[in-house]
């Protein structure tokens, strides 16, 4: 049909010029023939009726009839007052040439398209596949109680929406049991000051020794109780002991942050004193706090610091007799930290057994010598044994100092020089804390 309307407008050009009878028959020819020109108000030799003929010649657009073996086209070609019809008859072959390549092309097209959605999908699925995998996996992990799973979200929007929201939930949930963990470690940590009373004031009882001399049923009865409330005691020590050290290091293996192993000494120590001030005014106790009022950062954890200290501060109430003086202290000197604990009680007979003994033949739980010393060496640095100038025992936890380049570690010097600064005979001992370089 197209080839027919080129050749039915080039006659029809050629009539509107204004071309004799000699230039259309040469234009029709040209056109490739098969054309039929109908002069005005004329309508002869015709596929179409002589009523669409004149109706063609009324009108400005081609008209196009539908005849028994195809189709006619009737073009319209103005001359001034005057119309003449060009006509073009299109068979049925003609009309149905090229319809079976043009159907093969528009299936060709159909199956490219077909192969390309199939492509474009099955990359989209496998994204979102793998990204639901991943969501799958990790939700499997943290059910299993491995908390510190993350994911990168990927995949869709709403997956992705899904992966944030996943990775929040886990960060509430590691914070959430940290938080109750906290908790609990504190908690039992007050618990140690009643327990350390209610120790003390049983150690003041009778003796409970029923094997020397005779007693009456009476008496046997009493000591077997004083006996059983000791005994009771030191058992609700060791677990809150234990307690202690559980949750401390649930919480250590939980939280990740990157200072997690950076405190400041100082902080801790006088964190630690106001903990402890209550009990040694019970006891009647004075006390000392020395270099604690500077900012002193070492690379150990806060909570580890303080259950060292809290360690070793609990065997000067433990191990001395009420009203026994202490005094703590914290200095730091050529990338060394010091953190010192001295009493004014009886000392330590021998310093290397009782480091040998609180290492492990107590089975301890880690809250005495043992977790300072552990405390000490994760930062290269020791724990020691000394004779106070008070006269008691003096324990110096050796630290490394998180912003000085570790040294060859020198108690002297650290502990030596607070020596020197104190003086004994002048000294007061107020029992509200101060701070003093």
């Amino acid at each position: 049909m197209s080839a027919a309307e080129q050749r039915s407008a080039t006659v029809a050009g050629a009539i509107a010029a204004g071309a004799n009878q000699k230039s259309v028959d040469a234009a029709v020819k040209s056109a490739g023939g098969g054309l039929v020109v109908h002069p005005p108000e004329t309508a002869g030799n015709t596929r179409a009726g002589a009523d669409d003929i004149l109706e063609a010649a009324k009108g400005t657009e081609a008209l196009v009839i539908e005849v028994d073996d195809g189709l006619v086209r009737l073009e319209p070609a103005r001359v001034g007052e005057k119309t003449s019809v060009v006509e073009a008859f299109v068979s049925d072959e003609e009309l149905g040439a090229g319809t079976a390549r043009d159907w093969w092309t528009l299936l060709g097209i159909m199956l490219g398209l077909v192969l390309g959605s199939v492509i474009v999908v099955d990359r989209l699925a496998r994204g979102a596949v793998a990204s639901v995998r991943n969501l799958v996996h990790a939700a499997m992990a943290v059910g299993g109680g491995d908390l510190g799973v993350r994911i990168q979200p990927t995949g869709p929007r709403e997956l992705a929406e899904a992966g944030y929201a996943f990775n929040r939930m886990a960060d509430r949930l590691v914070t959430s049991r940290t938080s109750e963990r906290e908790m609990v470690a504190d908690l039992s940590h007050r618990l140690r000051t009643p327990l350390t009373v209610l120790r003390l004031d049983a150690e003041a009882l009778d003796p409970d020794d029923t094997h020397i001399g005779e007693f009456s049923a009476a008496e046997l009865d009493r000591r077997r109780g004083i006996r059983r409330i000791r005994q009771a005691i030191v058992t609700l020590e060791g677990e809150v002991d234990q307690l202690i050290n559980t949750t401390r290091q649930a919480v250590a293996a939980q939280v990740a942050a990157p200072d997690e192993g950076l405190c400041d000494a100082s902080e801790v120590v006088r964190d630690r004193m106001v903990f402890w001030s209550a009990l040694a005014g019970d006891q009647d106790r004075q006390y000392r706090v020395v270099g604690a009022h500077l900012r002193i950062p070492v690379p150990v954890a806060r909570a580890e610091l303080a259950a060292a200290l809290d360690a070793v501060l609990g065997n000067v109430f433990r191990y001395t007799p009420q009203g026994t003086a202490f005094e703590v202290g914290i200095s730091r000197r050529d990338g060394w930290v010091a953190v010192r604990v001295d009493d004014a009680g009886p000392g330590i007979d021998d310093p290397e057994k009782a480091l040998r003994r609180g290492e492990s033949e107590q089975g301890s739980t880690g809250l005495g010598l043992d977790i300072a010393r552990r405390a000490a060496q994760a930062t290269g640095g020791s724990v020691s044994l000394d004779r106070a100038a008070m006269g008691g025992a003096s324990v110096v936890m050796l630290l490394a100092d998180a912003e000085a380049a570790p040294k060859q570690a020198s108690r002297f010097g650290l502990v030596g020089r607070l020596a020197r600064e104190r003086d004994p005979v002048k000294r007061k001992w107020p029992h509200q804390r101060t701070d003093e370089a």
